[in-house]
């Protein structure tokens, strides 16, 4: 005769946890919206300012910009915003790959004192250190001259760029770098030839922000620069868009503005993934 068994009830912890776990499958319904309702918030909060400028931009003001009666040209303002920032920009880059190399691989007695002091010219103001650039420069024959001005751009950027690509090749592993060494490769070939490659989102994120920082300055092209055909872009729009009155004309103004914030989102959008994935390197250590 067979006896028919029942099955053992289930444990109270293990039905209690599939519960549990039939619960979070659950739609979350109130999170979702939520987020969704913060997204487009911020999203009009950073869009609201850029429709605002673009709507100021007119036709007449655009031929009126691009007009050189008043001394000033617009294209020639752009070429020197070139130079400038795309000078300043490779000086950073090159720089910053030396030595946040050598802070993250090649450690040596007072290293991490001399990091600490590269952060702290951080909290060193441009315009409190603008005289003494200004009678060295001069002495050196560079006032008044692109060179001197990207030289100083390059100058104040270099502690942001020695600190994204430190960060950058601490987060590599050691072992790429050893391979190559016993390889025969010395440490700047292991550099250039492994790291480096790995390392491209650190360099795309410091370029970019040298390049922004040397893009849109103002104080330092306009103390240092005396000749207007030296001017770079934002300084020549701030002229053009006042009057012989002093008055601004807002109108010219945002046109300018246009005229200079269009090259930056340009080259943003084109590496954007590189520039996210630079800041976020060494924090993912």
């Amino acid at each position: 005769m067979t006896t028919l068994t029942s099955p053992a009830p289930a444990p109270a912890s293990t039905a209690a946890a599939g519960g549990r776990v039939r619960r979070r499958r659950g739609p979350s319904v109130l999170p979702r919206v939520a987020w969704w309702i913060i997204s487009v918030c911020l999203a009009v909060l950073f869009l609201y300012p850029i429709w605002v400028m673009l709507s100021q931009v007119g036709l007449d003001d655009l031929a009126q910009i691009t007009d050189s009666s008043k001394g000033l040209s617009v294209a020639q303002s752009l070429g020197n915003s070139v130079f400038v920032s795309l000078l300043a920009t490779g000086v950073t880059m090159v720089a910053s790959t030396l030595a946040g190399y050598a802070f993250a691989k090649l450690p040596y007695r007072g290293s991490q004192v001399a990091f600490f002091v590269t952060l702290v010219t951080f909290m060193v103001p441009f315009q409190a250190v603008i005289t003494p650039l200004y009678i060295v420069l001069r002495d050196i024959g560079l006032q008044n001259n692109l060179v001197g001005v990207a030289l100083v751009l390059a100058t104040f950027n270099l502690p942001l760029g020695i600190f994204l690509m430190r960060n950058s090749f601490a987060a590599i592993p050691s072992s790429l770098e050893e391979a190559a060494q016993i390889d025969g490769a010395s440490a700047l070939t292991a550099m250039w030839r492994v790291m480096l490659p790995v390392a491209v989102p650190g360099l795309v994120s410091t370029a970019l922000l040298s390049f922004f920082a040397a893009w849109n300055d103002f104080f330092a092209a306009l103390i240092l620069i005396t000749d207007q055909r030296l001017y770079t872009l934002p300084i020549s729009i701030g002229i053009l868009s006042a009057d012989d009155n002093f008055q601004t004309d807002f109108g010219l103004m945002q046109t300018g503005v246009a005229i200079t914030v269009l090259p930056c989102v340009i080259v943003y959008l084109v590496l954007q993934r590189y520039y996210v994935a630079g800041l976020l390197g060494g924090a993912l250590k």
